[in-house]
């Protein structure tokens, strides 16, 4: 039975951060449960209490520095010190390089790299003091170049060298940093991707399975496992990589 940790996950209220919350209560971590609307988290918190588990919601832009301090001051006042962060917040701001605005630009760039940075500060202090954290953070396939993607590409890549620069700085204070880096999910990012090309949902779906070598799609839940097993304390010798969850391989 491993200890009882403290697991934060942005970007939790849905998707693969909900999965990831919920596949770390059921590891036996008590859950903090991050989202820009609170009110949003009620179905990942519920699902984790339902099933005898420890949760709670707060609200966070994981871009301001303030909303980040404030929520983690809440979370060591409701569940304890946090030493399990996921990094999965994210958002699509989709265009084409000369059709792409300098909001587009920036708050893609704000919410990955500057909120991955500012969650990863606020708590490290946690880890290193415990002498034991886990840090993930979601990177994409879309790291190595995708079109229609300059900002969300640089944003994915820019966290790989964030996730290298962390494992090797904490590396020493029993903390390790990984990303995992997930191919093509059927999540409501993908969902607002195929309305935004004008396609049915289905097509999209089928027509990404016969593009994977495992001829299906990749579920929120395929991402949850690779980051459970990266929380873990077996994975205590993983530190600084990239684990491409992608149904194949990838250059």
């Amino acid at each position: 039975m491993s200890t009882q940790r403290v697991a934060i996950v942005t970007g939790a209220a849905r998707g693969i951060g909900a999965a990831t919350a919920i596949r770390l209560a059921a590891d036996g971590h008590a859950v903090a449960v991050l989202d820009l609307d609170e009110v949003a988290c009620a179905g990942t918190v519920e699902t984790v209490t339902a099933a005898g588990g420890r949760a709670m919601a707060a609200a966070v832009d994981v871009a301001r520095a303030d909303q980040v301090e404030a929520a983690v001051s809440r979370v060591v006042a409701e569940l304890g010190a946090p030493t399990i962060l996921v990094n999965n917040a994210g958002i699509t701001r989709d265009n084409l390089l000369f059709k792409m605005t300098e909001d587009d630009w920036d708050s893609v760039i704000h919410v990955h790299l500057r909120g991955a940075f500012l969650m990863s500060r606020a708590v490290q202090g946690h880890m290193t003091a415990e002498k034991f954290g886990r840090i993930v953070n979601l990177s994409s396939t879309s790291a190595q170049g995708n079109r229609g993607q300059v900002n969300y590409s640089a944003a994915k890549a820019g966290l790989q060298g964030f996730t290298k620069t962390l494992a090797i700085e904490l590396g020493r204070f029993g903390v390790t940093a990984n990303a995992v880096a997930p191919g093509f999910v059927q999540t409501e990012m993908t969902r607002m991707t195929a309305e935004r090309l004008g396609v049915s949902f289905d097509d999209f779906l089928s027509h990404a399975a016969s593009q994977i070598p495992v001829q299906r799609v990749g579920q929120p839940e395929d991402i949850a496992a690779t980051i459970s097993f990266l929380c873990s304390p077996e994975a205590g010798f993983v530190s600084g990589q990239v684990i491409y969850v992608a149904g194949g391989p990838q250059d």
